[in-house]
């Protein structure tokens, strides 16, 4: 049922005629968000975490209102969600917004409040000038979905748009923040520090999230880890310049301690409202757990599945050329590498760059959107229809967004290309101005046309550079502009071509965000195929994304970007743990290769039922040198894990190791799975329990408190599979 509630004259003028409002309360799913009149007549929130009864809510809003300080407002402090100087409230702002002339928007009035089921919306105005929207939804993962917009309501009157945020409450005993970090192929590394008072701000000015993007912002109680502490998370779903806040000011926030909050980072002059016009901000996901980190990551997960946009076909497993050929295209070399790719089980073929004209190298062509006759005289349907031939769907590389200085396009049109004073290109590159429509277009036609040419099933588009040098023609910087032109192409694209696939790829996992996952179905998440790099990499972004959103690759022996060495069963275990692929030249393979690839084929079909759809978990208090992952199915009665060791450590022996997720009162087979190749051991025989030939039963209360574990070499993986049994 949605109630609507309209603020009277009088309760917008505040003072003794003011009626407050009844608290709005939003619970679903085990948590709670409890939105009630504040001490300036604006809404609070009161409350976000764990949920509360009905009968809790009264007392949670009657004990919202803390001391009257020293030095301070004289009136109870508290903390509006459009919290601002204007409520007493000395840190960053909700909203920042002004006139041409100067005049701050901040002394908002209550208008309208709109609630049903798990949902609210409010809405607040200044005297002829703006309405502000806010409004917040949790859906049935318990995630909360938060988000604002302006409108110029003025007859005459420009406003200047420079930030608006969502920012909530939270309380003092979250004292720690852990986000990530990184570089390219070393993307998604966690990082922690305590709170203290004052704006901890991470900031992406890369027109992208960036290979060191916070992903998620997490704050808890001391020491929380994967299983335990109770925390608070955020992500923004925003594929341009954002900010992410927590921030502790000595007089608190409200009854509350600190603040976590993010949004859109605009840069002066970016977003400037004519009368009629709105801004509409970019979507935070917020998500709350009294169960650690895998807490929240359950959360995400869920409510990331419950998209209609999800997938829902198996991820097929592919394979890409790129590691295999590089730029060295021909017909015979990929037909045969195709044939290969089918004769091991490949179910999609992905011919990465170098297929457009004038692309010999990284340092022309991009723009030109032209098969080349060169490599490739018939065009490319020989190969699609080689390809579709084998049973297999095909896939393209394109980067749509960039342009090459030396391009046929670059010649025709100078002013579609992004730049700035210095020439500042990188990777022998520019974007091109997606602001404009009819840059948008022209690249659009062009895709839409080889897509139907060539009869191109999937898409991996890539963004191989940061945005600095984003300046138009008139010398203003346009990253919010130039994000909502990259959707409203994607958009039109899936629109023509409903059952084409696109992969995010940003030189790897430089956008990885659930923005641009509206719009595609995968992300590259790093150019780095290590196994030992990818364990990492791979761990710290599952805490957002699941599995089957996630491209995992097995690269040759020697990884391209680290030359590190690894066996193929470790380069196997790690890329069975996401949306599996190959970047291998097979039809170089010995025969044992080609065979444990195939191996490795047959059980990715087997077990990505399970990986796809169940639950993440990793086991904390294992050594530094391990790592103990799975994924669990929803029922409990099946699991895969994978024991793995990325460096020695001191300890002499693998003591009992959790293995979480699983129903204390169910019996379980658990055997190991090492039909890609054996995993190298450096000790003189396994634990006892992994001698028995059809596995070892035992109850999960039992593996919930552990097993002892083999003592692995560095650089090795042992997957673990477990199941029920009556």
């Amino acid at each position: 049922m949605t109630s609507t509630i309209k603020i009277h004259d009088e309760q917008k003028r505040g003072g003794a005629a003011s009626a407050p409002l009844d608290p709005i309360h939003l619970r679903r799913a085990g948590v709670s968000v409890v939105i009630a009149q504040g001490t300036f007549d604006v809404p609070d929130i009161v409350h976000w975490g764990a949920a509360l009864r009905d009968a809790d809510v009264a007392g949670m809003v009657a004990s919202a209102r803390p001391a009257i300080l020293n030095s301070s407002v004289d009136v109870p402090r508290s903390f509006p969600v459009i919290a601002s100087r204007a409520f007493g409230w000395s840190g960053t702002p909700a909203l920042d917004a002004r006139t041409e002339d100067g005049a701050r928007i901040e002394s908002l009035h209550l208008t309208a409040v709109e609630s049903e089921g798990a949902a609210a919306t409010l809405r607040f105005s200044t005297a002829s000038t703006a309405e502000v929207e806010v409004a917040y939804r949790l859906d049935e993962a318990g995630v909360l979905h938060a988000s604002s917009s302006v409108l110029n309501t003025s007859l005459d009157r420009v406003i200047d748009v420079t930030a608006v945020r969502v920012l909530l409450p939270i309380p003092a005993r979250a004292a720690e923040i852990v986000d990530h970090t990184g570089r390219w192929t070393r993307e998604f590394q966690p990082q922690r520090a305590s709170i203290r008072d004052g704006s901890w701000v991470r900031t992406s000015r890369r027109g992208r999230p960036g290979h060191d993007t916070s992903l998620i912002t997490i704050v808890g109680t001391p020491g929380f880890a994967y299983r335990t502490g109770e925390v608070w998370a955020s992500h923004i779903a925003w594929s341009g310049n954002s900010e992410t806040i927590v921030e502790r000011l000595p007089e608190g926030a409200g009854a509350h301690s600190s603040v976590l909050g993010a949004g859109e980072l605009l840069d002066a002059g970016e977003v400037k409202l004519q009368p009629g016009e709105e801004y509409r901000s970019p979507g935070v996901v917020l998500a709350w757990s009294d169960s650690g980190i895998d807490g929240v990551t359950e959360r995400f997960h869920r409510s990331v599945r419950a998209r209609t946009v999800h997938p829902t076909r198996p991820r097929p497993l592919l394979l890409n050329t790129w590691e295999a050929v590089y730029f060295d295209h021909d017909f015979d070399t990929l037909a045969e590498l195709a044939d290969a790719a089918a004769d091991v089980g490949v179910e999609r073929f992905v011919l990465d760059d170098g297929w457009f004209r004038g692309r010999r190298g990284d340092t022309a062509g991009l723009g030109d959107w032209f098969v080349d006759a060169g490599p490739w005289p018939e065009g490319l349907r020989p190969l699609s229809d080689r390809v579709h031939g084998r049973g297999m769907q095909f896939g393209l590389w394109v980067e749509p967004e960039m342009v090459n200085l030396d391009s046929d396009l670059a010649r025709a049109h100078p002013d579609w290309v992004l730049r700035e004073a210095g020439e500042l290109k990188w990777r022998h590159q520019f974007a091109l101005d997606f602001s404009r429509d009819d840059v948008v277009e022209h690249i659009l036609e062009r895709l839409d046309r080889v897509i139907i040419e060539a009869a191109v099933d999937f898409v991996k588009w890539d963004h191989n550079r940061d945005l600095h040098a984003a300046m138009g023609a008139d010398g203003a910087r346009r990253m919010h502009a130039q994000t909502l032109g990259l959707y409203r192409m994607l958009a039109e694209l899936r629109r023509r071509h409903p059952q084409l696939e696109i992969e995010t790829c940003a030189s790897g996992g430089g956008r990885a965000d659930l923005g641009i996952l509206e719009h595609t179905d995968r992300v590259w998440a790093s150019d780095c195929n290590d196994p030992t790099e990818r364990q990492r990499i791979q761990r710290g972004l599952s805490t957002l994304l699941p599995p089957e959103l996630v491209g995992t690759h097995i690269g040759p022996e020697e990884s391209h970007t680290t030359h590190r060495q690894a066996d193929f069963s470790f380069r196997a275990a790690t890329a069975l743990f996401g949306h599996a692929g190959i970047e291998w030249d097979l039809s170089a393979c010995s025969n044992e290769e080609f065979d444990a690839v195939s191996a490795w084929a047959r059980m990715y079909r087997e077990l990505r039922g399970v990986l796809h759809s169940g639950v993440t978990v990793r086991a904390d208090h294992v050594d530094d040198g391990t790592l103990l992952h799975g994924i669990v199915t929803d029922d409990r009665r099946e699991a895969v894990y994978a024991w793995v060791r990325l460096d020695t450590s001191s300890a002499a022996h693998t003591p009992r190791v959790p293995m979480p997720g699983l129903d204390p009162e169910q019996s379980y087979r658990v055997r190991a799975r090492e039909e890609v190749g054996p995993v190298s051991r450096h000790q003189i025989g396994d634990p006892s329990w992994l001698a028995a030939e059809a596995g070892f039963v035992c109850s999960g209360a039992v593996l919930e408190q552990g097993l002892p574990l083999p003592l692995l070499n560095p650089g090795q993986a042992l997957v673990l599979h477990v199941t029920a049994v009556e």
